[in-house]
């Protein structure tokens, strides 16, 4: 945080750690013809989410690179376990083989990658942050600095934004333009034309439903875990300030230790089911109703 003469409040504190690493952009032309504004990013949630992914490729990489067909090495084997994993829930989802070559592929990119983002929930809220405050204002931005991708709603719904568009291209690959067009007005009530509209405002629905809990699943929970994090790293903080501060700061060290626990089982169940829910949504786009 920026230095003050006081020390914050813990609202003060939650608040300032909720703020995004932003930086404007001149987009003049595209703010003056849309009520949206482009102008405003979220640098940090891009950055760490970029680097992520290109460790995760570096992570699967080396894993390919050292297979070897004797007895694998401890590398070797913790990738071949999660391939062997994805592979199987892929085959028990999709039966298209030739789509499997890329869908299994994805989804363990899509495993690994969201496992990664989840992690950096396990470093301490104040490090980063910390660190920032000291880099950030000399470079001329601000001290805010949010190192948990997931916890941002435009990284997870981008994300289902993009399966959602998956899912459109595998339904006019496997059931061709019309054929898929004539799904969007036949189902799921019938091939009536007093249906159609019917049929067609509940698949719009049923996309939108999809993508908006795709996304929102993994938001909401990771979000509510930073959450947690912060007011634990309160506690750790109020020892000095508080004639409890003994208890206070074994309070800390311990709820902090047990949530961790729990929370290494919360940034793998979220992984596993939002790579669950893309192949779900990617089967039922080769399905015929």
């Amino acid at each position: 945080m920026s230095s003050e003469q006081h020390a914050p409040s813990a609202g003060e504190y939650i608040t300032h750690h909720l703020q995004h690493l932003q930086k404007n952009f001149s987009f003049e032309s595209v703010k003056q013809t849309s009520i949206v504004d482009f102008s405003l990013f979220n640098l940090d949630s891009l950055v760490f989410a970029t680097l992520l992914g290109f460790l995760t490729i570096a992570f699967l990489w080396r894993g390919a690179r050292r297979a070897t067909p004797g007895v694998p090495g401890r590398w070797q084997a913790a990738v071949e376990i999660l391939v062997e994993m994805v592979d199987n829930q892929a085959k028990s989802v999709i039966h298209n083989e030739a789509s499997r070559r890329f869908i299994a592929p994805m989804a363990l990119m899509v495993f690994v990658w969201i496992f990664a983002m989840n992690f950096m929930d396990m470093v301490p809220v104040d490090t980063l942050p910390w660190v920032w405050s000291h880099v950030g204002p000399a470079m001329g931005f601000k001290d805010y600095l949010r190192v948990l991708p997931t916890a941002d709603l435009s990284t997870t719904l981008g994300m289902s934004s993009f399966v959602l568009l998956l899912c459109i291209y595998y339904n006019i690959k496997i059931k061709g333009l019309g054929g898929w067009g004539h799904e969007l007005i036949a189902a799921p009530f019938g091939n009536h034309p007093v249906l159609w509209p019917l049929n067609f405002l509940m698949q719009m629905i049923e996309f939108l439903a999809k993508t908006v809990s795709h996304g929102m699943r993994l938001f909401g929970n990771l979000y509510a875990g930073e959450l947690v994090f912060m007011l634990i790293a309160l506690m750790g903080g109020a020892f000095a300030l508080n004639a409890l501060g003994f208890s206070m700061a074994a309070g800390h060290v311990i709820a902090g230790t047990i949530w961790t626990l729990f929370h290494i089982l919360v940034i793998v169940l979220q992984a596993f089911i939002f790579m669950m829910l893309t192949l779900i949504y990617l089967g039922q786009a080769h399905d015929a109703h």
